[in-house]
């Protein structure tokens, strides 16, 4: 007799679809029915969770990594559609190739398929007709969202100083919480107070956000940066699947319908000032770094930036990659006073040298290059996805290897590519460059410089500088304009 999984979800759409308790029923009448043996230790329930990301599904994560161990403790996984396996076809074709190397099969037990390449045909056709589905309600959502958008209405939490009201009402102003931001936009608008001070102050009343935490600096510039609170409703601004801001000309702002909490004057006076602080890209300004480097360094290993953070002697800094905090890379911590003298001493080499690791400025090419570090993040992201299924069990050492072998063998091509398009004459340049090296050269080592100069002159020729700790070695990649 067969042992039978049952993994049942509930998609987070407003879908016509049964129960998790009537999936349920339907799974084990099944499996006695086809004589098949269930436990309780393998009904997997997921709810409310989408399906186009298996690994954002833990329940479906701990399954497989189950159904990948020698001794696999079930032979088959009953669903009660296809799209409760997956609604993303490369992601299915991917899961179901993997369990039947290990002896498993996933069936649906409303989608019955025949035998033979007829049955394996008409599986990818159900496949594809979910993951269609899934993209065109998806689309359907994002349409409707943004058509309410347009017409000034609001569809996300509401910020501090608002509360929501019954169903399709306007938000309305809560006197408290409102106090509170007409208290930080005129501190950082007339007082001229920094976000971080807000901040600090805030905390030190006993002040919260709307989430109960403390404030930070970034949250103070959220607000101000919010144009909710002078009568607008800013829309599709954030990509939630990655996480990034998108490009401003996709974004939808609209006059709301809800009361304004301060005036235009007053928000443009703090954009005006955010503006002439802030550098693009979301970089922190020079005026809040700790050491001439802060900005510029970055980690051998996982490519984040190494941040500066003071030691006991306020000499010393010490940089560390910013993943180590949060586990997701190794210690790779080096004092300034190590890292200095090796900038410097790097420097010194170029000069006399006359070779330069250059990153080119250029527009020629920008299309295919573009195309070419697209390609490069994207296996950024798949060697990142094949780490995660090893970590999970889904994938063993064996075939993590083979999978990381073959990222390195393509990175390495498109790197090639990248290297011959990015090729230029650096000879024709090359005093004028090293002219330039030499005057920044100049200026870091003038014990009588500040350390913003030498921020902005490091930055004016430096596009990173990457520190490994186990070969103790630095690299400096300069701009080449």
């Amino acid at each position: 007799m067969q042992t039978a999984a049952l993994y049942i979800r509930v998609s987070t759409d407003k879908q016509e679809e049964l129960s998790p308790d009537a999936q349920k029923r339907l799974l084990l009448e099944y499996a006695e029915k086809n004589n098949m043996i269930t436990s309780e230790e393998f009904i997997y329930i997921e709810g409310g969770i989408s399906g186009k990301k298996a690994d954002k599904r833990p329940k479906f994560q701990h399954m497989i990594g189950l159904a990948k161990s020698k001794d696999h403790p079930f032979d088959v996984i009953l669903v009660w559609k296809y799209s409760r396996f997956a609604r993303n076809q490369e992601e299915s074709v991917l899961y179901k190739s993997l369990l039947k190397r290990n002896g498993i099969d996933v069936i649906s037990i409303t989608e019955p398929l025949i035998e033979g390449p007829f049955g394996t045909l008409i599986e990818r056709i159900i496949e594809w007709m979910d993951e269609y589905y899934s993209i065109r309600l998806s689309g359907e959502v994002i349409r409707g969202m943004s058509e309410k958008a347009l017409r000034g209405g609001y569809q996300s939490a509401c910020p501090l100083g608002y509360n929501s009201t019954s169903t399709g009402q306007p938000p309305v102003i809560n006197p408290v919480e409102a106090d509170i931001v007409r208290k930080i936009y005129n501190q950082y608008v007339y007082e001229g107070m920094s976000m971080f001070q807000i901040a600090i102050q805030l905390n030190a009343l006993g002040i919260k956000t709307r989430q109960g935490s403390k404030f930070q600096r970034r949250t103070i510039q959220y607000i101000l940066d919010n144009p909710f609170y002078h009568g607008f409703v800013r829309w599709n601004r954030q990509n939630h699947s990655s996480n990034s801001i998108k490009s401003e000309d996709e974004w939808i702002i609209t006059k709301g319908t809800h009361e304004s909490l301060i005036s235009d004057e007053l928000f443009s006076l703090a954009q005006d000032r955010m503006k002439t602080e802030y550098a693009p890209r979301k970089a922190r300004p020079v005026t809040e770094y700790k050491h001439w480097l802060s900005g510029i360094m970055r980690c051998a290993y996982c490519g984040k930036a190494l941040v500066a953070s003071s030691s006991r002697n306020p000499e010393i800094f010490n940089f560390q990659c910013s993943s180590y905090s949060k586990g997701l890379c190794k210690s790779n911590c080096v004092t300034s006073k190590k890292i200095v003298p090796g900038v410097i001493g790097y420097f010194e080499k170029v000069l006399a040298s006359g070779h330069v690791e250059y990153s080119v400025k250029s527009n020629n090419n920008d299309i295919d290059l573009s195309l070419l570090k697209q390609q490069l993040s994207k296996l950024d992201s798949k060697e990142e996805r094949i780490r995660t299924a090893y970590i999970n069990g889904i994938d063993t050492i064996e075939e993590y290897k083979k999978s990381k072998e073959l990222i390195s063998i393509e990175r390495e091509s498109i790197q090639n590519q990248l290297d011959e398009l990015q090729q230029v004459s650096l000879q024709d340049h090359k005093p004028e460059m090293l002219s330039r090296i030499q005057e920044v050269y100049n200026i870091i080592t003038d014990d009588s410089i500040d350390m913003l100069t030498k921020n902005k002159a490091m930055k004016s020729v430096v596009e990173y500088i990457t520190y490994n700790k186990d070969e103790s070695a630095i690299d400096i990649y300069f701009y080449f304009f």
